[in-house]
This record gives structure tokens, C-alpha cells and sequence, in this order.
């Protein structure tokens, strides 16, 4: 695997850091969490559902791990802590700013006898923003809600912005162990979610950069795109994503309106955003004379975009359809995983593990850390 012998400490909890940890696991790097005593991740308590262990919540996040309970407020184990970052090549931490500085697992401590060490800082709001980092809240301060819904600002059906820090996360580790190679010395990495946010806003935040203006709740729609929207059919509704003018002359076609791609009013993508209300009106009028099935089935075969809105199971289905293999078994009476999504030629990700139990292997970890460095 393209990470075997990268020795990760994940000093973080909850989703960003933890998610970041388990790309690295998936890649065969050796990830280490450290747990409290007690209750460890946050996340263990976040049910339902539960497993036999733990959390569905936890269990996402923290596949493929070791877990260490370590009271970093006991000496002693405080000792060891330091002897992991000692050991590691990438530490993972998301605690407030200062919290690991006064107990020497900051940056600039553990690169005093550790210089090649990674060290990978997420946070809410940067380093030095003394606000709580929950998804939620940045999804709310940053402007994902403000164009997310329809009648009021609307968060995303998962933690996304901790999604999008994680893979950041993950992207700036690994640029940095590259670096590492050539230099031979580590970094310190920072990742905050409202930057991902914001750099994950993509056409929208390039719309407010050009205009100034801020982006308004569209709820489906597209603010440059018609139709790519979701359409009153006869029984439901229809998702459709009409990326240029050959497919909506194609649309027009197969739902018996030709003329419509000749209107004046919808002949070009800018005039159709100009005209949406007429043209969702038109196009609603012949979708309603049939089923979302009937009319996916005659748009797919003409190579027009569309399909029915599914739920999640109906997602894991399709998948499994298209042969992707979307579930991965990991034992120990856990759950099915989500298969790492990244398919590799030479290096597939062939090891997954169930999530560990609280403490499940601190002797193991606690003997290595007390041995000396061969």
C-alpha cells in the first residue's frame, strides 16, 4: 500500500480529523487514536443508531484504527502521548489553540526531536478564531445555508463542510509527506472548514467574486443552467440536467414539442435561465402526461441526463447495479463500511478493519511506546 510504514497519531474526535485519518488507514498507513478515559471520541455517544460496540456515527470515521486511551492530564501518560508524536510521521490534532501547547504536543514542541513530522491542525475557524468548529455552524456562518433550500436557509443532509475538511486534510498530509521526501522535513498543515467551505462553493463563490452580489436560495435549480432542475412528472418528480443545447433540442424532441428548441425564448442556455418560469411550465406540461420511469427511460436512451430522486438505499442500489462494489465487509460483528471511493490499478485498498473498541489495543500500544527507539 502507498502508506505502509507511516505511522499516524490521530489526536482528533468527532468527524473532520478522524475522516482525514481513515483515507490514510485506507492507503495502509498505521493510525493510532488517542481516546479519553472513560467516554473517548465524542462520537462514541452520538446514537442512535448504534452497533455492538459503539456508535454508527464513531464507527464511520474511525475504521481500520488502533485506539490508546491516554488521560493527557496524568503525567505519565502524558509521557507516552509525547513519546507518540515522537514516533509518528503525521500527528492529527483539533483541539481549541493553546489546549496542546501547554501540555507540549504543539507544533513547534514535537518538531524540536521530531523534525520530519507532518503535523495536521484542523479547525472551525482557523488557529487563532476562538469559535467552536461544528459543521452546522460553519455551514450557517460561511453562506452554505444562505444557497441551500427554498423558503428558509437550509443545512446540508450530512456534515459536509467536515467532509470536504477531511479530504483537504488528507490532500494536504499527503502533499507534505511528498515534500518530506525531497527535503526531509516536515510541516505543519492547517485546514479550517470555513476555507474548505468557501473553497468548495465553486461557481457560486466565483458568481460573488465577478458581481459582488451574494447567491440567493434557488432550492433545485441552477442559477446558469435550464433546465437542471427537478420537474413535476405524472406520479413524482423527474431530476433533469440539460448541460448544453443538443440535449435540449433532444428533450424537446422526445417529450413532443420540438418547437421549443426553436422558440426564441429557449433557443440558447442564456435565454432559458432568462425565461425559466415559461420554460418549467412548458416542460411540466408534457412531463405530466407520464410516470418519472417512463420518461427517464426515453431521456437516458437519447443521452438526456435524467433519472428519479432516490434515497439513500436507493443510491447503495445503484451502485451495486453498475457493479461498483459500493460496501466493504470489516468483521467483528460491525457493520458493513462505505467502500474507499478511489479505485487504484497498481495498490487497491484491500485492508479494512473493524473500528476499535475504546482501548481496545493500549497495552499493545503502551508496550511499544515504553520500549526504546530501535
Amino acid at each position: 500500500m502507498p502508506l505502509d510504514g507511516v505511522v499516524v497519531a490521530d489526536f482528533s474526535r468527532v468527524l473532520a480529523g478522524p475522516l482525514a485519518c481513515v483515507n490514510l488507514a485506507d492507503l495502509g498507513a498505521t493510525v493510532i487514536k488517542v481516546e479519553r478515559p472513560g467516554s473517548g471520541d465524542d462520537t462514541r455517544g452520538w446514537g442512535p443508531p448504534w452497533t455492538a460496540h459503539s456508535s454508527s456515527y464513531f464507527e464511520c470515521a474511525n475504521r481500520s484504527k488502533k485506539s490508546v486511551v491516554l488521560d493527557l492530564g496524568d503525567p505519565d501518560d502524558l509521557v507516552l502521548a509525547r513519546e507518540l508524536a515522537q514516533r509518528a510521521d503525521v500527528l492529527v490534532e483539533n483541539f481549541r489553540s493553546g489546549a496542546l501547547r501547554r501540555r507540549g504536543l504543539d507544533y513547534e514542541s514535537v518538531r524540536v526531536g521530531n523534525p520530519g513530522i507532518v503535523y495536521c491542525s484542523v479547525s472551525g475557524f482557523g488557529g487563532d478564531a476562538d469559535l467552536p468548529g461544528y459543521d452546522f455552524l460553519v455551514q450557517a456562518m460561511g453562506g452554505l445555508m444562505s444557497v441551500t433550500g427554498t423558503d428558509e436557509p437550509t443545512k446540508a443532509g450530512v456534515a459536509l463542510v467536515d467532509v470536504l475538511a477531511a479530504k483537504d486534510a488528507a490532500i494536504g498530509i499527503l502533499a507534505a509527506l511528498r515534500a518530506r521526501e525531497k527535503t526531509g522535513r516536515g510541516q505543519r498543515v492547517e485546514v479550517n472548514l470555513l476555507s474548505s467551505l468557501l473553497g468548495s462553493m465553486a461557481n457560486q463563490a466565483s458568481s460573488y467574486l465577478t458581481t459582488g452580489r451574494a447567491p440567493r436560495r434557488m432550492g433545485n435549480s441552477h442559477p446558469s443552467i435550464a433546465p437542471y432542475e427537478t420537474l413535476r412528472c405524472k406520479d413524482d418528480v423527474l431530476a433533469l440536467a440539460c448541460g448544453n443545447d443538443g440535449q435540449f433540442r433532444r428533450l424537446a424532441e422526445v417529450l413532443g414539442v420540438p418547437e421549443l428548441a426553436g422558440d426564441e425564448r429557449f433557443a440558447t442556455n442564456a435565454e432559458r435561465v432568462r425565461n425559466r418560469p415559461e420554460l418549467r411550465a412548458a416542460l411540466e406540461q408534457q412531463l405530466g402526461t407520464d410516470t418519472v420511469e417512463a420518461w427517464a427511460a426515453r431521456l437516458t436512451e437519447v443521452g438526456v441526463p435524467a433519472g428519479p430522486v432516490g434515497d439513500l438505499a436507493d443510491g447503495f442500489k445503484l451502485a451495486e447495479s453498475l457493479g461498483l462494489d459500493p460496501t466493504v465487509p470489516v468483521g467483528d460483528d460491525a457493520p458493513p463500511q462505505v467502500r474507499h471511493p478511489i479505485g487504484y490499478s497498481e495498490t487497491p485498498v484491500a485492508r479494512y478493519t473493524a473500528p476499535p473498541r475504546l482501548g481496545q489495543h493500549s497495552d499493545e500500544i503502551r508496550r511499544w511506546l515504553a520500549e526504546e527507539k530501535k
